[in-house]
């Protein structure tokens, strides 16, 4: 018979709504339900990861706006620091590089060394295909298919817990991300509101659905789902009688109507719920812009705004929790240098990212990025990767969270940090 730890283990249940990996124990009914009580959960530490898929223009996010051949590479995309009329203007950062300025909500941020940004970050493989590059950055094996989990599961395995809670490592997507795939529970949450039901990792059940949760137990003959105990699912129904609907965010912050927004809405309510999350996963989508990208308006400016300003809704929502909450962003790959035909930009290498807490090495634009001249671009088209993804991620789990073994985490890389948290 399989145990109940077996079952856990095989990663048997994923409830899309409320997903869930195992038994949820009661405490977190008691939390739910709103009960007074002292958490199990204080004091935890919590990443929050997003992955920006379709690959960012790091060069016009944060742009080396004093380069001469970015100018000329870019004759309709490239935009200014100075202060003009035409097609906006740049945040200046530090003279030389500039935030773009649909991201002014970063600003603030920045200025006051909360806000760090990485530069010429990527991945070691050159691959330009999204699938392949999204694989290798969440698998943290960018010259292995093979590796079966994904490096934010191996941080959850490092905690050191026993599946102590289900809620250590949620994901605010609609299916499990690469980056948690693995042997360490895990969750996928749609939305705290909705309760639809699939069965993952589980052939016995693997196209059951059910209307509740009393249906999903009665009907799962093979005993799998009972030895998990009706007090699991009583006290996913009692999360669900929380008014997540109508919550109202700290500090009169209004989260963006966006997916992101909403995602990072419900990763601010479990951490203030102290169900114990450690690691949580979120996703923006529509960076892939080969066709009329904008500058300070289009596509491009759209999706920034959005990604800034969900950042910072859910940073000042948190308002005394953001000592324990780190959050910071990835993408696949960058675009290329030139513009091409069609407003837009290609594929290309690497890109920018963000790091957003109270112990980074803020208000500073760390990496290196060479002037644009041909012969420093990669392939003599592309911003050259000058940090590995794995340097800086690697400095933000082991600082954030306080994990110590990067054989695990990246058991390929054997590089250095650049220093993007205080020590």
């Amino acid at each position: 018979m399989l145990t109940r730890r077996g079952f856990l283990k095989a990663g048997g249940l994923s409830l899309f709504g409320v997903g869930l990996m195992g038994g949820i124990p009661a405490f977190i009914a008691e939390a739910a339900a709103g009960e007074k009580q002292s958490p199990l959960y204080k004091n935890k530490k919590t990443l929050v990861c997003i992955f920006q898929r379709g690959a960012m223009d790091g060069l016009m996010a944060v742009t080396p706006f004093t380069d001469e051949y970015l100018k000329k590479a870019r004759p309709n995309l490239f935009m200014s620091a100075a202060r003009s009329v035409g097609n906006g203007s740049l945040i200046d950062l530090d003279g030389h590089f500039g935030l773009h300025p649909a991201m002014k909500s970063f600003e603030r941020a920045f200025l006051d060394k909360q806000l760090a940004i990485v530069h010429g970050i990527g991945s070691p493989n050159t691959t330009r295909s999204h699938f392949d590059a999204q694989d290798y950055m969440e698998s943290g094996t960018p010259f292995s298919k093979s590796t079966s989990s994904g490096w934010l599961n191996r941080a959850a395995g490092l905690l050191g817990h026993d599946a102590a809670t289900p809620f250590t490592a949620v994901s605010l997507t609609s299916a499990m991300p690469r980056s948690f795939y693995g042997d360490n529970p895990a969750l996928a949450i749609s939305s705290l509101q909705d309760f639809a039901i699939q069965m993952r990792g589980n052939p016995a059940g693997a196209n059951l659905a059910a209307k509740s949760f009393e249906d999903l137990y009665d009907q799962t003959a093979s005993g799998l789902l009972q030895q998990t105990g009706r007090e699991s699912f009583e006290a996913v129904k009692m999360l669900q009688k929380t008014d997540v609907r109508n919550y109202k965010p700290a500090n009169g912050v209004a989260y963006p109507n966006s997916a992101l927004g909403n995602s990072l809405k419900q990763i601010a309510q479990l951490i203030k719920m102290n169900v114990g999350l450690e690691i949580a996963f979120a996703e923006s989508n529509g960076w892939d812009t080969h066709f009329n990208q904008g500058t300070a308006n289009g596509i491009f400016a759209r999706n920034v705004t959005d990604l800034s300003e969900s950042i910072m809704a859910f940073w000042n929502d948190l308002a005394a929790l953001q000592d324990d909450v780190l959050v910071m962003s990835m993408t696949e790959f960058g675009r290329t240098v030139h513009e091409n035909g069609t407003g837009g930009t290609d594929h290309g290498r690497a890109s920018c990212n963000f790091i957003l807490g109270n112990d980074v090495a803020g208000g500073k634009v760390h990496g290196k990025v060479d002037t644009l001249a041909v012969e420093n671009l990669e392939d003599g088209r592309d911003l050259a990767v000058t940090t590995d993804f794995r340097s800086v991620f690697s400095e933000v789990a082991d600082k954030h969270l306080l994990l110590k073994n990067d054989r695990i985490l990246f058991p390929d890389w054997k590089g250095s940090r650049i220093g993007v948290m205080n020590a």
